[in-house]
Formats: C-alpha cells, sequence, structure tokens
C-alpha cells in the first residue's frame, strides 16, 4: 500500500475530529449544516478506506471521484457556515486549509492510478 493512501486518510480523521471539537456552538436554526457536514465528512472517510481497500481500479477512481465530491461539499458546507458567521475566521481558515490538503492528496492518488 501506498503511504499517501493513509497520508489523506489520516488528514481526513483529523479534520473529523476537528470538527467534532470545533462546532459544538451551531444555532438551532442551523443544525442541518452541522449535521451534513459531520456526515459527509465520515462518508468521505468510510468512500477513502473503501478506496484504499479494492484492487479494481475502475473502482478505486469511481470510489475517489465520490470523495473528491465529498470534501467539496464539505468546503462548500464550511463556506456557508462561514458566511452565516456560525464559525469565526480562524477556523473556517483551519478548516479550509484542511479541505485543500484533502483534495490535493486525493487527486494526486487518482492521478497516481490512471499513470499505472
Amino acid at each position: 500500500m501506498q503511504i499517501e493512501k493513509f497520508k489523506v486518510i489520516n488528514f481526513i480523521r483529523e479534520l473529523i475530529i476537528n470538527i467534532d471539537k470545533n462546532l459544538e456552538n451551531f444555532p438551532k436554526k442551523d443544525i442541518e449544516i452541522k449535521n451534513r457536514i459531520k456526515s459527509e465528512s465520515y462518508n468521505l472517510l468510510e468512500y477513502c478506506y473503501e478506496a484504499n481497500t479494492t484492487e479494481d481500479n475502475n473502482l478505486k477512481i469511481q470510489l475517489l471521484n465520490k470523495c473528491i465530491a465529498k470534501i467539496k461539499v464539505v468546503d462548500f458546507l464550511i463556506n456557508i457556515s462561514y458566511d452565516k458567521q456560525i464559525i469565526n475566521n480562524k477556523r473556517y481558515l483551519k478548516f479550509g486549509e484542511s479541505a485543500d490538503e484533502i483534495a490535493k492528496y486525493l487527486v494526486g492518488w487518482k492521478k497516481s492510478i490512471n499513470r499505472a
């Protein structure tokens, strides 16, 4: 197994831990955004584990495409949270950097499969 596969999974796990720690003060009217951020993050982790364990490259690419879509949705939801002033600038930047890093690794992982 390639090291970068574990790296991206570790980044996703760190993102989930940060989400759990830093999204506890959501207003009740926006709780659905918080729930979607959590849900999409867990789905992202699940798809990554699945992609990491499958031997079929076509399935792996499909799963990685789902992962890329999920991290973009998480990024969008975090952006909405910032626009609504639910999270502060510091948290927004931290989440954004994590999402960008994850997306970068996922795209790199996908490209490495396409070259093989």
